[in-house]
């Protein structure tokens, strides 16, 4: 009775902790398998339908096999991999045409992908820096043979102490490497140019024009090298470049939209965001020209292209019906050749079961004595052919030929028979004419 009471008195203070509580449970599962963190998270009406899905940059289980996925309530609605490991996820406007649906970036390493209803869409990638011109010198000397690699490695961990500008992935690889390794990496790598990439750490976005919430916004990417960078939603070039330590965006003093930042030196910049503002693309950024964000003028419909319109609508019972008038007659004609074909006897195929036959000629020479090699195939599938005899018919004054006719040997289904013969011509006015070839089957016994 008091293992009763107490089970009862429990479930009632868990009835009663919900009842409390300002949440409601609307799905639990520990087995999910999403491995993510906040700036990984998006929520956004990617389908214009109105009902917002739940956009995850997984990472994987271990950091391994990186994956898009979306949710829509607890159930995995998409799920496509990632070419990198996800640093953070946004939803933007990109234009204002409909339907309005928004954009999806994810930022990976130097990269922003960006897909547009789920597909991949355009990948923007950070330029890249200038390199230690000391940690460049280096190699260059390197490459000249005037430094053996123990030296070099004393000076490259001298200039990571000392200066400011991280070395370049080369220079770090390597440093990690073993006193026996360093000779076989350098002949390697000693005519490679120093290359020095930073990566993305964080991203947000930020209104372009208007302060609404449908309104296009741009894609605020936060460095590795303490710069930030506002990309045009459109070209995907950057519009605006600083070097900040901190900022901070939002309401201060009167104005709705102000951007606090301080820079390296210890310096304060505040920006006010102007609701008619419009951005300058920079012209010496990397990324697509500006022409491919303009607008084609497209022409408006002619007078003529109405009218044709207009009677294609009018006329379409009449048009399709002359449409099947000339398409039977094509058939009749089609049909007539056919028969003429198999009258004359220039068909290469026999029309009957009775001889399953497949023939055609070869002409050989340039005269006036000419080699005519006919090729014979039995067309049946199990059927041999014995007794077969092949005639010519042809104007004896023009052609001569050794036999007008001989026997065919047994034909075997599916072997190609090649008979030779030749003819010779005896008109000196260059004068032809055809010369028919005709099997026929001789009974057996004969």
């Amino acid at each position: 009775m008091a293992a009763a009471s107490s089970s009862d008195s429990d479930a009632c203070g868990a009835e009663s902790n919900e009842a409390n509580s300002k949440w409601l449970d609307a799905h639990y599962d520990p087995m999910a398998n999403i491995h993510t963190f906040s700036a990984c998270l998006a929520l956004a009406d990617l389908h214009g339908d109105g009902e917002y899905k739940l956009v995850v940059g997984d990472l994987g289980p271990g950091g391994q096999q990186p994956r898009l996925k979306v949710l829509k309530g607890p159930l995995v609605m998409t799920e496509s991999p990632l070419p990198a490991l996800p640093a953070a996820a946004a939803t933007f406007l990109m234009e204002q045409h409909e339907p309005r649906t928004p954009a999806l970036a994810l930022a990976s390493g130097p990269c922003v992908y960006v897909y547009k209803n789920l597909r991949p869409y355009f990948k923007f990638s950070l330029p890249q820096l200038p390199p230690n011109p000391l940690e460049q010198d280096l190699w260059n000397q390197a490459k000249e043979d005037r430094i053996d690699p123990l030296t070099l490695k004393e000076m490259l961990e001298s200039i990571r102490e000392t200066a400011e500008e991280p070395l370049s992935i080369q220079s770090l690889r390597f440093l990690q490497l073993e006193l026996t390794e360093m000779e076989a990496f350098v002949n390697q790598h000693k005519s490679n140019s120093i290359k020095r990439q930073t990566v993305i750490t964080t991203m947000t976005t930020l209104k372009k024009n208007l302060a609404d919430e449908d309104a296009v916004s741009c894609l605020v990417l936060g460095t590795e090298n303490k710069e930030l960078l506002v990309l045009d939603p459109e070209a995907f070039t950057i519009l605006a470049k600083d070097a900040v330590t901190s900022l901070c965006f939002g309401r201060y003093g009167r104005e709705d939209n102000t951007l606090i930042m301080t820079t390296r030196g210890g310096g304060l910049i505040i920006k006010i965001l102007k609701r008619t503002a419009v951005f300058v693309e920079g012209g010496s950024e990397v990324g697509p020209p500006p022409a491919q964000a303009m607008k084609l003028n497209v022409p408006r419909k002619t007078r003529l292209y109405v009218d044709q319109t207009l009677r294609e609508r009018e006329a379409g019972t009449a048009m399709h019906r002359a449409f099947q008038t000339d398409l039977y007659l094509l058939r009749l004609r089609a049909a007539r050749t056919y028969l003429q074909a198999l009258e004359s006897s220039l068909s290469p195929v026999s029309a009957t079961a009775r001889e399953p036959l497949k023939l055609h000629a070869v002409v050989q020479g340039l005269g006036p004595t000419f080699k005519l090699t006919l090729h014979l195939q039995n067309t049946s599938t199990t059927r041999p052919v014995l007794g077969l005899l092949v005639c010519f018919l042809y104007n004896e004054a023009l052609y001569s030929l050794p036999r007008a006719f001989f026997k065919v040997p047994l034909l075997v289904p599916g072997l190609n028979y090649p008979l030779e013969t030749f003819v010779e011509s005896l008109s000196n006015k260059g004068i032809s004419d055809i010369i028919k070839v005709g099997p026929t089957l001789v009974p057996h016994g004969r």
